[in-house]
């Protein structure tokens, strides 16, 4: 096999270790950890994604987004898992070529669908391949939280069920605390708003709730949770959008000149800790300020849909031009999105 090198300073080659036929169209991609540079795929958060970069004989790549379906630590090595879509050809591609030994370019874990905090009461809700991040979520907080968990999962049918294996083992091993809830459209229908809310009504004020399925489905569940009376600060929606761009590409970016600095924002950043003091000009977007000044800003598609650079503005306004990796809960809750967003106001404070 071609030796792959990557395209950008950011981008990492991992090898497959091992591919696992999940169901008839569901595979599991599992990573090997690089020896150098591997800490960013043991240490990531819960409910992250990768980035992967997928050759075309037409563009020469594109970049898609897959859920760790893996739990972070040395426990397990890291992991995507695929479902095949009509017409997809990511997806496709990955099933179709990705075998042991094979490599592929990614970029770092990212993503903010992940818990606060994994000793609190959760409710995970996943319909088909959007068990994906919950799994992930799932894993974590069994082995390392301590609080309930109730695991609704739709599907069509008892064949479509990812992980069906893996999540009766999790059952057994944690009877007292997993409470897993299975809903077959075969058997029951398409999961309604008024049906959702029965059963998601009894952990309304003590659960947060975190969802991933198809569009249809989670409009679904968000109304159920509504009529469950479930406050919409505890819910919270993975979004995923296909990305068009090349997120494998270092960008050049130009230091704030005087006379950007003399109209700018001044914005205080927390990033991985630190507290960074910066000039924000009303034309540029956070994350072209932040590695203008040598930062390492967390982004992939630079275009607001993937949702890598989302932050939490504490302090200020902005505006964004896209905000299609975010729902309105989210941007309620305080969230934007760093390669969109740029100041309204004179002074702002951040954290990613």
């Amino acid at each position: 096999m071609t030796e792959l090198t990557p395209h950008s300073t950011r981008s990492t080659i991992l090898t497959v270790a091992e591919v696992i036929d999940e169901t008839a169209d569901a595979r599991s991609i599992v990573f090997d950890v690089p020896a150098d540079g591997g800490d960013k795929f043991v240490d990531y958060l819960p409910g992250q994604f990768l980035t992967l970069r997928i050759p075309s004989e037409q563009t020469g790549s594109v970049a898609r987004c897959y859920s760790l379906s893996s739990a972070p630590g040395r426990a397990e090595l890291p992991r995507v898992t695929v479902k095949r879509t009509p017409q997809g050809y990511g997806s496709n591609w990955v099933c179709d070529n990705l075998v042991a030994g094979a490599q592929i370019e990614v970029l770092p874990p990212s993503g903010v669908f992940t818990p606060a905090n994994i000793h609190a009461p959760l409710l995970l809700i996943a319909a088909g391949s959007g068990v994906t991040p919950v799994m992930s979520i799932l894993k974590k907080a069994l082995a390392d939280g301590t609080g309930p968990i109730t695991f609704f999962y739709a599907n069509r049918s008892e064949n479509d069920v990812i992980f069906a294996a893996d999540l009766r083992a999790l059952q057994q091993k944690h009877p007292g605390r997993l409470t897993l809830v299975h809903w077959l459209e075969t058997l029951q229908g398409l999961p309604t708003a008024k049906a959702l809310a029965t059963v998601f009504k009894p952990m309304a004020g003590t659960h947060s709730a975190y969802l991933c399925g198809p569009g249809p489905f989670m409009e679904a569940v968000h109304q159920g949770l509504a009529k469950a009376k479930f406050d919409h600060r505890e819910v919270h929606t993975e979004v995923y959008n296909s990305l068009t761009g090349d997120p494998f590409v270092d960008v050049e970016h130009e230091a704030v000149s005087e006379e950007e600095a003399a109209t700018a924002a001044e914005v205080e950043v927390e990033l991985d800790g630190q507290t960074h003091v910066l000039l924000w000009p009303r034309s540029r977007d956070l994350v072209d300020v932040m590695l203008a000044a040598g930062l390492d800003a967390p982004y992939s598609c630079r275009e607001g849909d993937c949702g890598s650079c989302a932050c939490t503005l504490t302090e200020g306004t902005v505006e964004m031009a896209n905000t299609g990796a975010l729902d309105e809960d989210d941007i309620a809750d305080g969230y934007i999105l760093g390669c969109q967003a740029k100041p309204t106001s004179d002074t702002l404070k951040v954290e990613f």
